[in-house]
C-alpha cells in the first residue's frame, strides 16, 4: 500500500473516516448501479464492503453481524433492497 499524505495518525483517521462516510452515502444513493458492475468494473461491492466492516469491526470487539452491518450500509434490509433494486 502506497504512504498516504497524511502523516499524523489522528488526522488521517478522520480523513479515511469521512472518505468511507461518503462512500457509503454515495452508494446508498446509487441504487441505479448493481453490485455485479461494481465487482466488474472495481472488484467489489456493497456485500464486499459489508463485510470488510463486518470484520474490521469484530476485530475490534465491537462484535457486529454481517446482517446487521448490510442493513446500515444498504440503508435498508438487504432482502428489500434485492427486491426493489436489483435488476
Amino acid at each position: 500500500m502506497a504512504k498516504t499524505p497524511i502523516e499524523d495518525e489522528a488526522l488521517r483517521t478522520q480523513v479515511e473516516a469521512a472518505a468511507f462516510r461518503q462512500l457509503v452515502e454515495h452508494l446508498q444513493s446509487r441504487t441505479d448501479v448493481q453490485n455485479i458492475d461494481l465487482m466488474n468494473l472495481a472488484g467489489f461491492c456493497r456485500n464486499c464492503l459489508s463485510k470488510w466492516y463486518t470484520k474490521a469491526a469484530n476485530e475490534r470487539g465491537a462484535q457486529l453481524e454481517l446482517e446487521t452491518t448490510r442493513e446500515w450500509l444498504y440503508d435498508m434490509p438487504y432482502a428489500q433492497w434485492k427486491q426493489e433494486f436489483q435488476k
